[in-house]
C-alpha cells in the first residue's frame, strides 16, 4: 500500500483528500504546516507528497525544495488554488502540478501516474 503525505493548512481540504485517497486504497497522513510535515517525514517513509503552495505564513515551495533536497526519491505533487504558480521556476521541481478543485479526479489520476512512474524507475534500478 502506497503512503501519501497531504500537506494543506485547510482542515477541510486535508479531510477531503485523506478520505478520497483512502477510498482509492492509499494510506494517508496529513499535516497542517511545514513543521508538521517535516516531523512526519522524519518519522516515517512516504511514497508521495501532495503539497499546497500557500500555507499560513509559510511557503509550500520552500517545503518542496527541502523535500527534493533531502528525499530526492520521493515525488511531490503541488496542489494549489492558484494556477499562476505553474510558471514559477521553483514549482518545476515538483513531479506534477494540479489546480485545486472539488472534483478530485485530476489529482487522483496524477497520483496514479506519478506513482507508476516511480515504480518504473525503481524497477529499472534508477
Amino acid at each position: 500500500m502506497n503512503r501519501i503525505l497531504v500537506v494543506d493548512d485547510e482542515a477541510n481540504i486535508r479531510l477531503l483528500y485523506a478520505e478520497e485517497l483512502k477510498d482509492e486504497g492509499y494510506e494517508v497522513a496529513t499535516a497542517a504546516s511545514s513543521a508538521e510535515a517535516v516531523e512526519k517525514l522524519e518519522n516515517g517513509a512516504f511514497d508521495l507528497a501532495v503539497l499546497d503552495i500557500k500555507l499560513k505564513n509559510e511557503s509550500g515551495i520552500e517545503l518542496l525544495q527541502r523535500i527534493v533536497k533531502e528525499r530526492h526519491d520521493m515525488p511531490v505533487i503541488l496542489c494549489s488554488a492558484f494556477s499562476c504558480y505553474k510558471d514559477d521556476f521553483s514549482a518545476w521541481l515538483a513531479d506534477s502540478y494540479v489546480v485545486k478543485s472539488g472534483d478530485l479526479t485530476e489529482l487522483k489520476e496524477e497520483i496514479k501516474r506519478v506513482l507508476a512512474k516511480k515504480a518504473q524507475r525503481k524497477a529499472a534500478g534508477l
